[in-house]
C-alpha cells in the first residue's frame, strides 16, 4: 500500500499525514462495476483513490441513473466527504469503472486532520471546488448540449478515463449513464460514425476524434 500512496499522494500530503493514512486506512480492491458507495447508506469512510477510475452517479425517483462524473487516481468525492461530516445518507452511488484500489478512511479522522493538517485542509476545499465545477459541467453539458454532443463527451472522457480508445461497453450502458434510451444511443452513435468520430466494432466502439 505504501508504494501506491506514495504515487498518487506523495505531491499533495506531507509526510507525517501519509504515515497516519498508512496506519489507519484500509485497502480495498473493487472489481469493475462493484459498487463502493450506495444511496442511502451511512458512510463510515471516506476513500481516497489511489489506482483505477470510479463513476458517480445520481438516481431519479423511477430508478434511472445519471452520470455526474468521474474520479481519478488522488482524487476523493466531495459528496462523500458532505455525507461524512454531517453524518447523512448517500445521494450518490460510486461504482468502479475497472479494477479500483482505494483506501477508506475512518470518518472520525477527517475533522482531526482538518485541524492539524494544512494539506488535508487544501486537500478537501479543492475536492469540494473540482466536484462542484464537474457538477456544473454536467449540468451545462444537459441544459446546452444536443445529445450527440452528449454521447460524444461521454466517450472522449470515457476513453480518456480508462486510457484506451476502444471502449468495452454496450449500448444499454451508455443510455444508463446518459439517461436516455439504447434506441437512441445506437441511432447517435451511427450517426457519429458517419462523421468520423468514431467506429463501431463487434462488442466495441473505438474513439477516433479525442
Amino acid at each position: 500500500m505504501t508504494t501506491l500512496l506514495n504515487e498518487a499522494y506523495s505531491f499533495i500530503f506531507e509526510e507525517e499525514l501519509l504515515k497516519e493514512i498508512e496506519e489507519v486506512g484500509v485497502l480495498r480492491i473493487v472489481k469493475e462495476g462493484e459498487r463502493i458507495i450506495e444511496i442511502g447508506d451511512y458512510v463510515k469512510a471516506m476513500p481516497l483513490l489511489i489506482e483505477g477510475a470510479i463513476k458517480i452517479l445520481r438516481e431519479d425517483k423511477d430508478g434511472d441513473e445519471l452520470l455526474l462524473y468521474f474520479l481519478e487516481r488522488g482524487d476523493t468525492c466531495a459528496m462523500t466527504l458532505s455525507c461524512c461530516l454531517g453524518e447523512t445518507k448517500s445521494e450518490i452511488r460510486a461504482v468502479a469503472e475497472m479494477e479500483t484500489k482505494i483506501i477508506m478512511i475512518p470518518i472520525e479522522k477527517m475533522e482531526e486532520w482538518t485541524a492539524k493538517y494544512k494539506s488535508w485542509r487544501d486537500f478537501v476545499f479543492q475536492s469540494y471546488h473540482s466536484r462542484l465545477t464537474e457538477m456544473l459541467d454536467t449540468i451545462d453539458t444537459i441544459a446546452f448540449m444536443n445529445m450527440d454532443q452528449r454521447l460524444m463527451r461521454y466517450l472522449q472522457d470515457k476513453a480518456k478515463i480508462n486510457q484506451n480508445e476502444v471502449l468495452q461497453i454496450t449500448h444499454q450502458n451508455i443510455a444508463y449513464d446518459l439517461h436516455t434510451s439504447r434506441v437512441v444511443v445506437s441511432r447517435l452513435l451511427k450517426k457519429l460514425e458517419l462523421e468520423g468520430k468514431i467506429k463501431l466494432q463487434r462488442n466495441s466502439i473505438k474513439v477516433i476524434d479525442l
